[in-house]
């Protein structure tokens, strides 16, 4: 979620920041190729071959491989990595919507997430806010049905989806498609999306304006006077931050699933927050100490407090 450290906490902030806020927190949740039908898993191979061999949105020589496109009415981020987890455990963790709370609230917005079985299916109830400690009572609420598209030995695909937002905001999406690699690795692609209208619009530019000033994302737009690389800025280095946060938060739980249950929260928030500061310029916005803080008391809440009801 793109909001500044420096957010101002006042209640009596301007009310075009808050509205800004609003989009911009909850657009932090998700997902996938609109429209796109279910690949197999030799496409997304050939696609991780593909963006390897040429180099595209390669982040800090390591197998993670970031881009971003941006249309009159809808903005989406896809990673595509190769991780050292096996592909049954990546497939255990990420199959059931119960583990996907583990995997969201890891990003530094996200106060609350709960999954819970409807009539319809699986549903995560997720609340999302500012970067510092907040009440649920001020937080923006999303729920996102959850679904596991393709659950096989050699393929995972999962989607999680919540056809509205606020200030006209609609179909967001987190999907992630996962298939077993050599060497105990899985190749992993995690796409982020969401359609917006005229109001979102406007809250994105005033966000981009004020709190969003100066903040870029990671792909490579041209090149300064002194040979240094422009990166992106505006809307699509938004929905790049965005996208990176998630997926290092999906890598993080994974990574933390060998550790004793009594340590695994400890351990997932630490792997997050070293894995963003590798992109510091981008990503930082609180210090170690103040982030594990403030998570271990959102998800010692989530616990105790039951959600509020649909509507």
């Amino acid at each position: 979620m793109p909001l500044s450290e420096k957010h101002p906490r006042s209640p009596t902030a301007p009310k075009r920041h808050r509205w800004a806020s609003a989009l911009l927190l909850v657009s932090s949740l998700l997902a996938l190729p609109v429209g796109a039908q279910t690949p197999s898993p030799e496409a997304l191979r050939t696609q991780f071959a593909a963006l390897r061999d040429k180099g595209t949105g390669q982040l800090a020589d390591r197998s993670i491989y970031l881009r971003s496109t941006e249309s009159e009415d809808r903005m989406q981020g896809e990673v595509h990595a190769l991780i050292d987890e096996p592909f049954e455990q990546v497939r255990q963790e990420l199959a059931k919507a119960a583990h996907w709370c583990d995997v969201l609230v890891l990003h530094i917005n996200v106060k609350y997430c709960r999954a819970q079985r409807t009539a319809t299916g699986d549903e995560l109830v997720s609340g999302v806010g500012r970067k510092f400690d907040q009440p649920l009572s001020e937080v923006y609420w999303v729920r996102f049905g959850f679904k596991a598209v393709v659950d096989r030995n050699d393929h995972l695909l999962v989607e999680l989806r919540a056809p509205t937002g606020p200030l006209s905001t609609r179909d967001y999406r987190i999907v992630v498609e996962a298939v077993p690699q050599a060497s105990g690795q899985s190749l992993v692609r995690m796409t982020y999306s969401y359609g917006y209208g005229t109001a979102a619009r406007w809250a994105m530019k005033t966000y981009l304006a004020t709190l969003g000033r100066g903040k870029s994302g990671f792909s490579v737009v041209g090149q300064s006077p002194n040979g240094k690389p422009v990166r992106v800025e505006g809307v699509r280095g938004v929905v790049e931050r965005n996208t990176l946060r998630y997926y290092l938060a999906l890598q993080s739980h994974l990574q933390s699933r060998g550790t004793p249950p009594t340590a695994q929260l400890q351990q997932s928030l630490d792997l997050w927050f070293n894995a963003t500061e590798r992109y510091a310029e981008q990503l930082h916005e609180m210090e170690r100490a103040d982030y594990v803080a403030m998570k271990l008391k959102e998800v010692k809440r989530q616990a105790t407090v039951a959600p509020p009801p649909p509507g």
